[in-house]
């Protein structure tokens, strides 16, 4: 008798190590199968590599023939021809119009990092082609995400004829129709989500428009503001603007924007974006644009930088700014051409970013108790959202991501005002498409606006919908998070010893970089190493030591650890073997290189058969 196929047994997948519960509850799994293991031996072979780099590039999908353009991704290479881009040419062909006649544009943004790195961009270009535009961010509270109507008619009431909104606008239906009323052309450079309904613009230059199939969904704006600055430059090319006088602009000057810009957006670092980061972070390198050096300076990045930094360093305190200060002053560090001066708005940028994280603090534990509160002892729930009216609405994304990555699902974080509105983002998790949902609860009426991504979304509403939203979000994406949670897996590249990991093999590594969204930073495990030091430092970080079987000590830190699961483990395990797993970095002090494991995963080693005495 031939047993049914759901009655056969499923052969489960080896854990890498063995470990099949870690103290993060996570299976370990070797990124590669045996048939990626062929492929990394093939690339080690073709291509002369070391072994683990050779892993690592299998690890990320790459192909044996297009491993050469992977390792030294470039712009030229990468760029696909503007036009392809829906009512590019429509759009490039306007802003030429403006630059021949002098006319007043005025920017629009949003107030993250994409919104202000793009904002920069395009008004460095526009001040080259001799124009003196008007830039405008809104203020997060008072004003809200994306264009609204007052400012419009303050840009109208200031000459504006060309309103370029960069970060934002698809949704903006009413307040794009009141700038056409005031005489303006309005163009839309964006990337988010759209509805079934688009304003009614010269240009909504959108690769995520339905009818687009240019494939460059996934650029941030920044990037995307690129790819139209390259299609402006062709059309004013054409027209003979450029001269001895009034020299082509060179767009690679200004890699550290779009750089910045994707990371911070957290935008995948494939294809083109890939080549924009790594050129870019060549660029910051090199410490000649003003603004980015003085960022670079008081957030005390005296080495290389790299995309983590650009991620976790820089663009917070660009965002400081937009969160809880003044909306416009990234826009203005990044044009600022005075060094006293931009030194003065970093060190101001520096300062909203410590408040911010003291805000960020307080909001983060009541998320948390309420959090806990509503999954209940049995973790029942899938998805987080959370709400008080003490909460700065500046910090609620931040809240929401930590939310996500301590109860592994979708989390909403909403600041309501004492009118009862409420403002909030969402965090999703691999899987769930957070954006979609958000869009149809919008159409249902359930939200008053909302828009996003996949892995992010903000939401207004009522405090009466509160109830409402919560079981929406729950019916809407039960099946998905069930799906993403199902088994919760750490891939690991591959097995180092303390003594291996040395400033030479993390260079090795990071060939395979630039690391981020769709490009994952190699995650290394030690094995069976002993815990030989762990004491807190910061805010709630473990520095910790390791030793090997051969004496040799590598270095590590496990962040915002303390209290968590992971810190919990490694308390208890001190002076005990273990497997480790994080990534490598090399950790520069006054001249002097060490390795630093940046943890991310524990397990105790399994202890073998027990001996019968």
């Amino acid at each position: 008798m031939t047993l049914p196929a759901s009655a056969l047994p499923v052969e489960a997948p080896d854990a890498f190590l063995g470990v099949s519960h870690s103290a993060t509850g996570r299976l370990w799994r070797d990124r590669l199968d045996p048939r990626g293991a062929a492929r990394a031996l093939a690339i080690a072979q073709r291509h002369q590599l070391p072994e683990m780099l050779a892993r690592v590039i299998a690890g990320r999908g790459v192909d044996i023939d297009a491993v050469a353009d992977f390792l030294d991704p470039t712009i030229r290479r990468l760029m696909p021809d503007p036009f392809t881009v829906t009512q590019m040419e429509t759009a490039a062909q306007r802003l030429a119009d403006a630059a021949m006649r002098g006319e007043t544009v005025a920017i629009f943004g949003d107030y993250d990092v994409d919104g202000a790195t793009s904002a920069a961009l395009l008004a460095w270009h526009l001040r080259h082609c001799g124009l003196d535009p008007l830039i405008h961010i809104p203020d997060r509270i008072f004003e809200g995400y994306g264009p609204n109507v007052d400012a419009v008619n303050a840009l109208a009431g200031r000459g504006a004829t060309l309103l370029v909104t960069v970060d934002c606008g698809t949704t903006s239906i009413e307040p794009l129709a009141v700038a056409r009323q005031r005489g303006m052309s309005v163009i839309v450079i964006d990337h988010h989500q759209c509805g079934d309904d688009l304003p009614e613009v010269e240009a909504l230059v959108n690769p995520n428009r339905p009818d687009d199939l240019s494939g460059l969904g996934h650029l941030a704006a920044v990037g995307l503001v690129f790819v139209t600055l390259v299609a402006l430059n062709r059309e004013l090319r054409r027209r003979g603007f450029w001269s001895g006088e009034r020299p082509e602009p060179n767009l690679l000057d200004m890699l550290h924007h779009v750089a910045l810009g994707t990371v911070a957006d957290v935008a995948p670092l494939t294809g083109l974006n890939r080549a924009f980061v790594a050129k870019g972070l060549i660029a910051l390198r090199r410490r000649d644009h003003v603004g980015h050096t003085a960022l670079m300076d008081v957030a005390r990045l005296s080495g290389p930088p790299e995309a983590w930094h650009l991620g976790f360093m820089l663009g917070p305190r660009i965002n400081a700014g937009g969160r809880i200060g003044r909306a416009d002053l990234g826009v203005r560090l990044l044009l600022e051409g005075d060094v006293s001066e931009a030194a003065r708005i970093a060190a101001e940028l520096d300062r909203l970013n410590a408040e911010r994280r003291v805000i960020e603090q307080t909001a983060e534990a009541q998320a948390e108790a309420e959090a806990l509160a509503s999954l209940g002892l049995e973790d029942k729930g899938s998805v987080i959202v959370t709400a008080s009216e003490g909460w700065h609405p500046g910090v609620v994304g931040l809240v929401a991501s930590r939310l996500k990555d301590k109860f592994a699902r979708p989390a909403f974080v909403i600041a309501l005002e004492p009118g009862g509105i409420g403002t909030g983002s969402g965090r999703s998790i691999g899987g769930v498409d957070l954006g979609k949902a958000v869009r149809r609860a919008v159409t249902d009426g359930v939200l008053l606006k909302g828009g996003g991504h996949a892995m992010a979304a903000g939401v207004t509403l009522r405090k009466e919908q509160l109830a409402e939203f919560r079981a929406y979000m729950e019916t809407a994406l039960a099946a998905d998070v069930a799906r993403s949670r199902h088994v919760r897996e750490l891939f690991i590249d591959g097995a180092v010893s303390a003594r291996a990991a040395t400033p030479e093999f993390v260079a090795t590594l990071n060939r395979a970089g630039p690391f981020g969204a769709g490009n994952p930073e190699p995650v290394v495990a030690l094995p069976s190493h002993q815990l030989i030091h762990a004491d807190e430092i910061g805010q709630a970080h473990l520095r910790l030591r390791f030793r090997s079987g051969d004496g040799a000590i590598t270095n590590g830190i496990a962040f915002r650890a303390v209290g968590q699961p992971l810190g919990n483990a490694l308390a208890q395990m001190r002076g005990q073997p273990l497997h480790v797993a994080g990534s490598l970095t090399v950790d520069r002090w006054q001249g002097a290189e060490r390795v630093q494991l940046r943890v991310v995963d524990v397990a105790a080693p399994d202890p073998g058969p027990a001996i019968i005495r």
